[in-house]
């Protein structure tokens, strides 16, 4: 085939980012993929909308039968967000036997599984690439180049938004509304950042990640979410008496056939990679049984990095398209679903809580730890401004997370105890 049609649904950000790459890239992506990729029509909400940079011979609707029902498109490229009528959307453009490429995680995270499955009995394509990390090839790497290789965790900074939050409290020591505002702003946050900010949008990634490197087909409410809005700045500044930095960290680990999923603040060593990662980028993590330890690194966000993540996978398909191999390659699980208990997922973890200053404290304090069979790698201990009260940071070695419920709940019915301020989990060793 001499040239490939393309419905383009969605012209926003990404979509025009699409439109760029495909026609200032042509003579690369004709040389590597053996055809031209046109774009045939263009799917928008509004017609009436002056649009600056769209190549003349495009042809714009409101109308999605008119792309659906050109015989003369092959594949779709959806990037116009939302979950419902891009599921409608790709599921009609499947069956159909149209190829499709979505950058729409919240899509993938919900539907991916059916969707999949639509596209196997279709022999079609369905690549989702963008939908993860942005510009950072993560799920090509999963599925590829680590293809031969067990994965037994998978640890991110998945959101841009909250990691440029993040980054500011802690370098700069400003507040969290602060440095949010300052993220709207710059465009790196939502005019609503609740999907970002409470977890959300890192938990929908962290199930594709899960999904792939696993093999297991998980979902959305098996992940243990926990968003940053209540973070304070006298953890903040612990984390880095402790040789430790604060992070909004996706995790899917496998241990034993079972996994745990979890979105939270965690402290993660100076030492560790991650915890170089600044600002709005992303990075993954990936512990392999052979490979060892590898990370990706790169712009997690943003109309060229995103772009090129969807430009990618049309020219996979484009290459499936004339070696005629469409609709062998689409990932269906190969295990059932095995979630670990709460007395399996194991980790250090900082505990921070304020007591009564007296005699005997904190032998009561260490003995509901003792109780529970948790021990300690640091304590501090510092009086507050009342000199009644003091403030305990404790540092655990590994402990499980029902011992962790046990011993929060323990400390809580201690008259000595005044209450427990926060808790985070630890990944690797500080200082």
């Amino acid at each position: 085939m001499n040239s490939i049609k393309v419905g383009l649904c969605g012209l926003g950000t990404v979509g025009s980012g699409v439109v760029h790459l495909l026609y200032h890239h042509q003579e690369k992506i004709m040389h590597d993929t053996g055809s031209a990729i046109e774009i045939k029509g263009v799917l928008v909400s509004d017609l009436s909308k002056v649009r600056a940079g769209v190549p003349d011979g495009i042809k714009l609707t409101d109308q999605r039968e008119d792309i659906l029902g050109d015989d003369s498109i092959d594949l779709i490229v959806e990037v116009m967000g939302g979950v419902e009528d891009a599921y409608q959307l790709i599921k009609g453009a499947l069956q159909k036997g149209k190829h499709v490429v979505t950058a729409n995680k919240d899509l993938m995270a919900v539907h991916g599984a059916e969707l999949l499955a639509i596209a196997n009995e279709n022999m079609c394509d369905l690549r989702y690439e963008a939908s993860v990390a942005g510009g950072i090839p993560i799920i090509r790497s999963l599925t590829d180049g680590l293809a031969s290789d067990k994965i037994h965790k998978v640890v991110g900074i998945l959101n841009g938004t909250t990691n440029y939050i993040l980054t500011k409290m802690v370098d700069e020591g400003r507040s969290f509304e602060d440095v949010l505002k300052e993220a709207q702003e710059l465009g790196f946050a939502e005019a609503d950042p609740t999907s970002d900010v409470d977890g959300l949008d890192a938990a929908r990634k962290v199930v594709l990640l899960a999904t792939l490197a696993f093999s297991m087909p998980v979902e959305l409410e098996d992940v243990s979410v926990k968003g940053i809005r209540n973070l304070s700045s006298r953890d903040i500044d612990y984390a880095e008496q402790l040789g430790y930095t604060l992070k909004l960290v996706g995790i899917a680990a496998r241990d034993q056939e079972r996994v745990e999923l979890s979105v939270q603040p965690t402290f993660i060593a100076n030492n560790h990679p991650l915890a170089s990662v600044k600002n709005e980028y992303n990075a993954v993590y990936v512990y392999g049984d052979a490979v060892g330890e590898t990370m990706f690194f790169g712009p997690g966000a943003g109309q060229l990095p995103t772009a090129t993540a969807v430009v990618s996978d049309v020219m996979d398909v484009v290459k499936n398209i004339r070696l005629g191999v469409t609709g062998q390659s689409s990932f269906l699980p190969q295990y059932e679903k095995r979630l670990k208990p709460s007395d399996e997922v194991v980790s250090k973890y900082y505990v921070r809580l304020e007591a009564k200053d007296q005699t005997g404290t904190f032998l009561e304090i260490t003995n509901v730890f003792a109780q529970n069979e948790v021990s300690f790698d640091k304590i501090l201990q510092l009086p507050l401004v009342s000199n009644e009260k003091a403030e305990i940071v404790m540092v655990t070695h590994r402990a499980s997370e029902h011992q962790l419920e046990r011993i929060l709940n323990g400390l809580e019915q201690l008259d000595v105890v005044e209450g427990v301020s926060s808790y985070y989990r630890i990944e690797g060793e500080g200082a």
